[in-house]
Parts: structure tokens; C-alpha cells; sequence
């Protein structure tokens, strides 16, 4: 059994024009393989990681304190303490945070499968990223990863002999 108590945690920033936030990752310092667990919170005005969905993982949010905005394929829905949010796999789990407040921030929790290989839908951009030997989310060294135009195609023969 692994165990750690997010105060031992030191926080992880990003930040990219609207999108900033801080980060504890939980499942990973507790010793979890196969579900992670993360500790976000958003301060007011700031959003998540851009718009996206996970071919390979099933993703849920959980709501601790504040409130906001969840985006997703069918639109924008309000978010508050209590919350929990299950993104499956696939478009139907596109989704991305937004704190529309002026005075406090979002915290809440982000759990996932830690399935690799992945491929991560970026509708927006018109992107996709791939990813193998660590998830999306992991710390593992990668043996595949990178980011690329979604309609970026080759015909499989090319190049080959």
C-alpha cells in the first residue's frame, strides 16, 4: 500500500496564457501504477489544460472547493464543490476546466487510467498527441511521444522499401 498526504507535496505551476494552474500528483507519489490522481487548482480566471480527449483513458474530475465551468462536447456546465465528472474514452470525454471567478480559486481532483499507449485529441488545434512507454500524466522515461497536425498523413508505403 502506498500512502502520501498532499502537505508533503510541493506544487508543480503551469502556466500558458490562460491556461495556469498548480498541480500535486498524488497517485504517482503514493506509488500507483495503473490509476493516477491529481490535485489541481486553478486560480481565478484560469483554465486547465486545453481542450482534449484521450483515446486510450478514461479521465473524472472531482470538486473540492469553488466553483467554475466545465466544458465539454455538448457544451459549458457549471461546476461546484461535490461535483464528480466522468470522461470516458473517446470524443464524448473532451473536456476542459475553466475558473470564471474573480475572487477564489478551483480545486478539485483528477483521476485517470494510466493506459500507454495513448493518443490525446486536441479538437481546437486540430492536433493529436502520441504517447508510449509513460502515460500522458506519467513521469516514466517515453519511448514515442509527440505532437503533430491531425491531418498530417503519409501513405504507409512511403519510404519504405
Amino acid at each position: 500500500m502506498g500512502r502520501v498526504n498532499e502537505s508533503e507535496l510541493d506544487w508543480e505551476t503551469t502556466e500558458r496564457e490562460e491556461t495556469r494552474f498548480r498541480r500535486k500528483r498524488l497517485g504517482q507519489r503514493a506509488g500507483g501504477e495503473k490509476v493516477g490522481c491529481s490535485l489541481y487548482e486553478l486560480p481565478p480566471g484560469a483554465s486547465s489544460w486545453p481542450y482534449h480527449y484521450h483515446e486510450g483513458n478514461e479521465e473524472a474530475l472531482y470538486v473540492l472547493a469553488g466553483t467554475g465551468r466545465l466544458r465539454t462536447p455538448d457544451g459549458e456546465e457549471p461546476l461546484c464543490p461535490g461535483d464528480y465528472v466522468a470522461l470516458p474514452a473517446g470524443e464524448a470525454g473532451g473536456h476542459r476546466v475553466v475558473n470564471d471567478r474573480d475572487d477564489e480559486p478551483l480545486r478539485y481532483l483528477a483521476v485517470s487510467t494510466m493506459e500507454q499507449p495513448d493518443v490525446t485529441v486536441y479538437p481546437d488545434s486540430e492536433k493529436i498527441g502520441v504517447f508510449a512507454g509513460s502515460p500522458p500524466g506519467g513521469s516514466g522515461e517515453r519511448t514515442v511521444s509527440g505532437f503533430f497536425p491531425r491531418d498530417a498523413a503519409v501513405d504507409y508505403w512511403e519510404d519504405e522499401r
